[in-house]
């Protein structure tokens, strides 16, 4: 294991993060609700120094009537496309190559979304072909921004977000401004 890798799995053990839970499809996400203001986000989700968190302690997703999404979610949105996109197609919708992400979303839970990004996967599918999904817990550009690519195809998933680029974001919160440091190691 590298020191990265250490490091990552340190500091998401310290932010509350899961890494390798399993939990039935039927438990997977609280359904997505209306804030009094008009936000969605989802059922039981509480604000905590500008990340939305799940009563299960799982992050998620703020998106506001007029479209603007949490700075979460729309960092999500950027580190998706650098990232997973060339595999994954724009917005989470699958290609030819590998799955949809935003219709996994559906039933991966955040703890096993959390151990196939670190840990990769091989799926054997008929007439002896594989699909493999690459370990990438040792690029930063992914793991430190795992949570907030989940936030965001968490977002399509639960039809929060539609395609393109959203139409802006919240201000970044100091909380992660600091993780970022740490991170990267600035």
């Amino acid at each position: 294991m590298t020191r990265f890798s250490q490091l990552a799995i340190a500091a998401m053990s310290l932010l509350g993060t899961v890494w390798f839970a399993s939990v039935p499809a039927s438990a997977v996400g609280p359904e997505m609700v209306t804030l009094p203001d008009g936000s969605k986000t989802q059922k039981g989700a509480k604000d905590e120094n500008g990340k939305w968190m799940t009563p299960d302690g799982e992050p998620t997703y703020r998106v506001k009537p007029d479209g603007i999404l949490d700075w979460y979610a729309y960092s999500g949105f950027r580190r998706y496309h650098s990232e997973c996109h060339v595999c994954h197609g724009p917005e989470g919708e699958g290609s030819t190559y590998a799955p949809a992400l935003k219709d996994s979303l559906k039933t991966l839970s955040y703890g096993d979304f959390i151990g196939v990004v670190a840990s990769g996967r091989v799926r054997h599918l008929p007439g002896g072909q594989e699909s493999v999904m690459p370990a990438l817990g040792d690029n930063k550009n992914v793991m430190c921004y795992v949570d907030d690519i989940y936030i965001y195809l968490k977002a399509r998933s639960d039809g929060a977000v539609g395609r393109g680029r959203p139409v802006g974001r919240d201000e970044k919160p100091e909380a992660a401004k600091e993780y970022d440091k740490a991170c990267f190691g600035g």
